[in-house]
């Protein structure tokens, strides 16, 4: 019965250090994750993802290290510019382990080592500058940065990715001046717009003046040369009219039968004009052959045969 029992208590104590035994064989490295195993003290391997068997109390995992990118805060720190005004400058850096074996060997803590060397080289960049750059000047000193740390961490087994400063505070006073400042040049420059406004509202209204002086001038002009034409093609179509006539007078007369066609027309035309003479109130005209209507045709006749020989004089 002893012997019994004291192989049970065996056999419970031999399952309980193979399960021990196991758990602590068998490891599981998560994704994006490196362990580095060390077997008596010394380094052995780097763990990549997955499944591994390691030698229990032989085999330790001295160091766990994540291949993601790491955010780090810079805290707020006192920096100098190069015209001596004191500014409270944080940031913030992002970086990797590229080197799981020299982040592990290289230093004793990667990760304060990151903060100081950004923090000393933010000093070092913001101590060359003078406070107005400072604002302007951001993205230049962030790759100021980002390159003195880069060299420094190589041999850390770590790399930057990018820098960035978060806030920028100068002291009380020098903010106050700043935004007094700012608030004069956004005066000025309102200013400046309100007279360029003024002047751009005068240059147009005298160009709107100009414009309709000239538009009213060649209307004036287009006017009058309208009215020139219009008085010259009247004329011409009157000349033209005259000249017709006077062909087709010296036509008829010419033609057989026209020159007493002619005495007769201007006999009548006489005796009709005579008429209404007559009965004008404002002209009293009386003939000496007045009841004597073959006498007055006798002078109309007369007045053709006088206005024959200019006619000839003419042709």
């Amino acid at each position: 019965m002893i012997l019994g029992g004291e192989m049970s208590i065996f056999a419970i104590v031999f399952v309980v250090f193979v399960g021990i035994f196991l758990f602590r064989a068998v490891r599981i490295v998560p994704q994006q994750e490196i362990w580095i195993l060390e077997r008596l003290g010394k380094f052995q391997t780097s763990m990549q993802a997955g499944l591994h068997i390691v030698i229990p109390f032989v085999d330790v995992i001295r160091y766990q290290h994540s291949l993601k990118e790491i955010v780090l805060d810079i805290p707020a720190q006192v920096c100098i510019t190069k015209d001596n005004v004191s500014v409270h400058i944080d940031g913030v850096l992002f970086f990797r382990v590229v080197d799981p074996i020299k982040a592990s060997y290289g230093i004793n803590d990667y990760v304060q080592a990151v903060v100081q060397l950004a923090q000393t080289t933010l000093r070092s960049e913001i101590g060359k500058i003078d406070l107005d750059r400072t604002f302007e000047e951001r993205d230049k000193i962030n790759s100021a940065v980002i390159i003195a740390i880069e060299s420094a961490m190589e041999p850390w087994g770590v790399k930057v990715l990018r820098y960035e400063i978060k806030s920028i505070q100068p002291p009380k006073d020098v903010l106050e001046a700043m935004e007094k400042q700012m608030r004069a040049e956004r005066e000025k420059r309102a200013n400046v717009l309100t007279s360029e406004a003024d002047r751009d509202s005068k240059i147009n209204r005298a160009e709107g003046l100009k414009q309709e002086t000239i538009k009213a001038s060649e209307a004036d002009r287009q006017k009058q040369i309208n009215e020139a034409e219009g008085k010259s093609e009247a004329i011409l179509a009157v000349a033209k009219a005259t000249a017709e006539g006077l062909s087709a007078i010296a036509h008829v007369l010419n033609s057989p039968g026209g020159d007493q066609a002619a005495k007769l027309k201007i006999a009548e035309e006489y005796v009709k004009q005579f008429g209404q003479i007559a009965y004008d109130a404002r002209a009293i005209i009386v003939p000496s052959n007045v009841n004597d209507p073959s006498a007055m045709i006798s002078t109309a006749m007369a007045v053709m045969e006088g206005i024959r020989p200019l006619e000839r004089g003419r042709a």
